[in-house]
């Protein structure tokens, strides 16, 4: 427990420095390497020793995904789809490597192609709508915290509600420990730290930030896509025989473990704005 806490005592406040005060690329910096230890997490517990050859393509293709995002949210590049572009070279050489070293049962197996795409592409461009909404003029220091806000306020109250409250298992065969009252606790800490983002919000800006309805909305949503995150992650790791992606965050595990609510979240939070006509 102690290694958790000073974990978050010295992280906390160093997401806080690069994503509000520190300029878009030092977000873009940050994802990076978190998507490149990410995706080298992801192959070491579930490609096996076939799916060896395939991890250093898989972790330089995710350390770009933030770079072309960032790039294709610049005025200059804005018509350029580089992400597009950086995903269709990576399946071809994904399956060029996979053609190269075919031999019968002892090839590259489908299963580490396809943790491949998803360790390169798919894991990185859900993390990396934290960078989309940091780059929204104005108040982009204010939008990406709400994934952050939702998936820890989830977390949290997740832990104590189901440690007081906890009876009825929520997916047992996933992830023991967590209950269905857990669950609604952590709803309910999704709209906690909406509204502590609503309140800082309206001080930053010394105007109103956000109305009441959509401080629910956000909360509600994100928490619960932000628990669908925690558990399919979860099923990933119960599938292999995983109890820790890694062990880069003492207390924590690794970055898959730490950050995987925060990758549903970032997307759900992304998708909400759009449909709300705030982005």
């Amino acid at each position: 427990m102690f290694k958790r806490v000073m974990v978050a005592v010295v992280g906390v406040p160093f997401l806080i420095l690069v994503l509000s005060w520190a300029p878009a690329w030092a977000t873009m910096v940050l994802l990076a390497g978190m998507c490149a230890v990410g995706a080298w997490e992801l192959m070491h517990a579930v490609a096996g020793e076939a799916g060896k050859p395939l991890i250093p393509l898989t972790v330089l293709a995710a350390a770009l995904v933030p770079v072309c995002v960032c790039l294709e949210m610049s005025v200059e590049t804005a018509e350029l789809p580089l992400t597009g572009i950086l995903g269709a070279v990576f399946v071809f050489l994904v399956f060029v490597l996979a053609i190269h070293r075919y031999d019968g049962d002892k090839g590259i197996p489908f299963a580490a192609v396809t943790a491949a795409i998803f360790g390169a592409l798919v894991f990185p461009l859900m993390l990396s709508c934290l960078l989309r909404l940091r780059m929204v003029p104005a108040i982009g220091m204010l939008l990406v915290f709400f994934p952050l806000c939702i998936s820890f306020g989830s977390d949290t109250c997740a832990l104590f509600a189901g440690m007081l409250f906890g009876k009825h298992k929520l997916a047992p065969r996933v992830s023991p420990k967590k209950t269905v009252e857990g669950a609604v606790g952590g709803v309910i800490g999704g709209v906690i730290g909406m509204v502590i983002m609503m309140f800082v919000g309206a001080w930053v800006l010394q105007d109103a930030f956000m109305r009441p309805q959509e401080v629910l909305i956000f909360g509600v949503v994100g928490s619960i896509i932000s628990q669908i995150g925690d558990l399919s992650f979860s099923v990933i790791k119960r599938e292999f025989g995983v109890k820790d992606y890694g062990n880069l965050l003492p207390g924590h595990g690794g970055i898959l473990d730490r950050f995987d609510s925060v990758t549903f979240a970032a997307p759900a939070v992304w998708l909400v704005l759009r449909c709300l006509q705030v982005l």
